[in-house]
């Protein structure tokens, strides 16, 4: 139980750590996948990777590796908000001004982590 000041008295919280770890285990996680294209250069990935989500280079291109091979990465699993949010940020990148062909930010999807 926590304790917390209100009014000048302090107070004990309701909740068990049990009741909040129950709880927490309630939400699903998702996956932010990030999709394959043509249109991206590795360099683009791993700057958007290292920018939007602090990834070392080393880890964005292992990511981009990924993506390259398999079509899709896996590059983040959190709460639906984070996930929606991680994804909005991919899109909202930008075009890799490496290619001309390059018209837009890469694609993502969110899925449930679980099932």
């Amino acid at each position: 139980m926590s304790d917390w000041k209100q009014s000048g008295e302090t107070r004990r919280s309701t909740a068990t750590e049990e009741e909040v770890e129950t709880s927490s285990r309630l939400i699903p996680p998702y996956h932010v996948v990030l999709l394959d294209d043509d249109d991206h250069t590795f360099e683009y990935v791993i700057h958007m990777l290292q920018t939007l989500f602090g990834f070392p280079p080393e880890k964005g291109r292992r990511h981009a590796d990924e993506v390259n091979a398999t079509g899709r990465s896996i590059v983040c699993t959190t709460s639906k908000e984070r996930a929606e949010l991680k994804r909005d940020q991919i899109h909202a990148f930008g075009p890799d001004l490496r290619l001309e062909r390059s018209q837009g930010s890469m694609s993502s999807i969110i899925e449930p982590a679980e099932g």
